[in-house]
């Protein structure tokens, strides 16, 4: 199972960001895939799911903001950010499900990926 994380960067508040999932060594289409950060002293934090089936997941401090879909044909999971603030920055990383539910856990992780929000 491999998990690459990309599409992070440097960007202004208020500005927008698309990250990246390319996910290989298994069947995407039978998973969970999930977004987690972690910012610079503080716990990681699940905030993004999609399902197979295309349930979704976020935490409410994105609702509005951060959009997650997958590309089952590329092998891809997206999240596109939008409206980013100083506080979204954070490693990114992508993490494939046990499960095919969103509130299953995870048992892959991938390397992250910076975004950084400028004020």
């Amino acid at each position: 199972v491999q998990l690459q994380a990309s599409g992070g960067g440097l960007v202004q508040s208020g500005g927008s960001l698309r990250l990246s999932c390319a996910a290989s060594g298994f069947t995407l289409d039978q998973f969970t895939i999930g977004w987690f950060r972690q910012a610079p002293g503080k716990e990681r934090e699940l905030i993004a799911a999609i399902s197979p089936s295309g349930e979704i997941y976020r935490v409410k401090s994105v609702w509005g903001r951060f959009s997650i879909s997958r590309d089952n044909t590329k092998s891809i999971v997206y999240l596109q950010m939008n409206s980013l603030k100083p506080e979204d920055t954070a490693v990114y990383y992508c993490t494939k499900g046990q499960s095919n539910t969103v509130y299953g856990g995870m048992d892959h992780w991938g390397k992250g990926t910076l975004v950084t929000v400028s004020s």
